[in-house]
């Protein structure tokens, strides 16, 4: 019997940036887990041609335009199953919690950011984004066959909900900030953005990413922006307690960024920021529920 390889599959409305094709993935050096990254396009409109002799006017109600999606298939190739029970068994404990399904949806999806950050470094270009699994139209954990995940199908799959189910942690998380709210705000000029929360957003996709000499410069000066921008700017002791404790902790993110400059971070001080992203975040979050 051929072995068998889990996977996870992600279909996006539209481009993400990536071309059609299979990509070997490994860690740095070539020596870590091997996976498979596999693109393809599907159902592209036809290219607009680039000469029109004449305009041609619109409908006031003309149907929208056909969008093509994206499917991204994760393939886990670095440990393949043996049987068929084997894989069943790895798809039933994927899908058993909601906890183990968002880790193997966010396993796949770093595979696909990861392509994504490489395209861009690779392309100079500043406008190929990251992705997140709420942004899928679909999502789906199963397994196949070596020839039949590398064309995207399987032998067995599952659809969830990448979004999250009523208890997601990101979707408390989401509702608590009232993101939409905070939209409106910025975009009528009744409040700002503050160059700490961009930094900030940076620090922790450069973390989640494995990113972790990217995330401790970033960190460093988002810090530094936070202790100014929001000294002082709540009247709570929890949040005077959180600002103390960065500005006491100050130089370990300096320390962790001037290693960074030299090469990659030790576990020790990628906990370190780890912690420091984390109640900088809490800080954010605080202010945002506490304003209302």
């Amino acid at each position: 019997m051929a072995p068998l390889f889990g996977f996870v599959q992600f279909e996006f409305a539209g481009s993400l940036g990536l071309p059609d094709g299979r990509y070997l993935a490994r860690g740095q050096g070539g020596t870590h887990d091997q996976h498979v990254l596999v693109v393809e396009i599907l159902g592209a409109p036809p290219p607009i041609p680039r000469r029109r002799r004449r305009q041609r006017a619109e409908q006031r109600e003309a149907e929208p335009a056909p969008l093509q999606l994206t499917r991204v298939t994760a393939v886990l190739a670095a440990e393949p199953f043996e049987s068929t029970a084997e894989a069943e068994r790895w798809l039933e404990d994927s899908l058993a919690t909601e906890e183990h399904t968002e880790a193997r949806l966010a396993e796949g999806l770093g595979l696909v950011n990861r392509a994504l950050h490489a395209r861009a470094v690779a392309g100079a270009d500043p406008h190929i984004a990251e992705t997140g699994v709420e942004r899928a139209v679909l999502a789906r954990i199963g397994y196949g066959s070596g020839e039949e995940v590398a064309a995207g199908r399987f032998t067995a799959a599952r659809h969830v909900d990448a979004r999250g189910g009523p208890r997601s942690r990101r979707r408390r998380r989401e509702e608590e900030l009232r993101p939409q709210e905070r939209v409106a705000a910025v975009l009528a000029g009744r409040e700002g953005v503050d160059a700490c929360e961009t930094l900030l957003l940076r620090a922790r996709a450069d973390l989640d990413a494995g990113r972790r000499r990217e995330a401790a410069l970033q960190l460093r000066v988002a810090l530094e922006a936070m202790l100014v921008e929001l000294s002082g700017a709540l009247a709570d002791p929890r949040h005077e307690e959180d600002m103390a404790t960065l500005e006491t902790r100050r130089s370990e993110a300096s320390q962790a960024a001037n290693l960074a400059l030299r090469g990659d971070l030790d576990d020790e001080r990628e906990r370190c920021v780890h912690e420091l992203i984390e109640i900088a975040e809490r800080v954010l979050r605080r202010r945002r529920v506490l304003r209302g």
